[in-house]
Formats: structure tokens, sequence, C-alpha cells
């Protein structure tokens, strides 16, 4: 013989299943919107790779200037040819 459930059991176990539920559906909010989360802090990260290296890229290049504007010579053609400086007795004539 099947026994009846009476209707505050059920009332009971309905209440039971909606605290359950909207627990449940809370949890995976938050578990979706950390997910997302990660995924964002992962493309800045890459970003923030590739300006790293860039930046280092730059910062060996700008090493490499400063070595060579602590060179006299090398200074005084490129001020030559960036400025139009000429020594004396020299002509410059700028070709386009």
């Amino acid at each position: 013989m099947p026994r009846k459930i009476s209707k505050k059991t059920k009332r009971r176990l309905f209440t039971i299943f909606l605290i359950t539920l909207t627990i449940a559906t809370l949890f995976l909010i938050n578990v979706g919107k950390m997910f997302f989360q990660i995924m964002e802090k992962r493309k800045e990260e890459a970003f923030l790779i590739e300006e790293l290296k860039r930046l280092e890229n730059e910062e060996a290049y700008l090493k490499v200037e400063v070595e060579k504007l602590n060179d006299p010579d090398y200074v005084a053609r490129y001020a030559r040819e960036r400025y139009l400086y000429s020594k004396d007795g020299e002509i410059t004539i700028r070709i386009p």
C-alpha cells in the first residue's frame, strides 16, 4: 500500500527544493563571474607580457643609442646628418 504524502510534507519538501535551487543558482552565478574574471585576467596577462617584451626591446635599443651618443665621432656625424651642422669649411647640401 502506497503511503499518502500529506500537504504539510509536500509544502516542506517544496520549500527545501526552492531553497536548494536558489543556493545552487547563486553558486553557479558566482562561478560564472569568477570564470569571466579569470579569462579577463589571462587576456590582460598576455597583453602585459607583450608590452614587457616591447619595452625590453626598446630599452635595449636605447642603451645602445646611449653608448653611441657617448662617442664624440658618432655625435658629430649624427648632428651633421640630422640637424645639417657642418664643420668649418664644409658646405652642407641637402638632397630631398
